[in-house]
């Protein structure tokens, strides 16, 4: 048995080194901890009001994010919020 780390190949094409990454959020750069980040988190960091839906833009399609989800921070990732749309009162 091996304690070594395995070998990946990041999925994204210039990864940012550290512990902290840059993504954007609404086209305004964030920093923020690297890997497993919650949705709720990410909102946080970016000063975006929990109540809004967070997107995440890869290879030019918008994937809209459950609330309760989360994504892997490797840097260069890109979201935008909006407001949520649904029924009105």
């Amino acid at each position: 048995m091996s304690n070594l780390p395995s070998q990946h190949q990041p999925d994204h094409p210039n990864p940012d080194h550290g512990p902290f990454v840059t993504i954007d959020v609404n086209a305004s750069p964030v920093q923020i901890h690297r890997g497993h980040q919650t949705v709720a988190q990410i909102k946080t960091a970016a000063g975006v009001a929990l109540a809004e839906v967070l997107t995440q833009i890869i290879d030019g399609k918008i994937i809209e994010l459950p609330d309760d989800g989360g994504v892997t921070l490797k840097g260069g990732e890109q979201f935008v919020s909006h407001v949520r749309s649904g029924a009105g009162s």
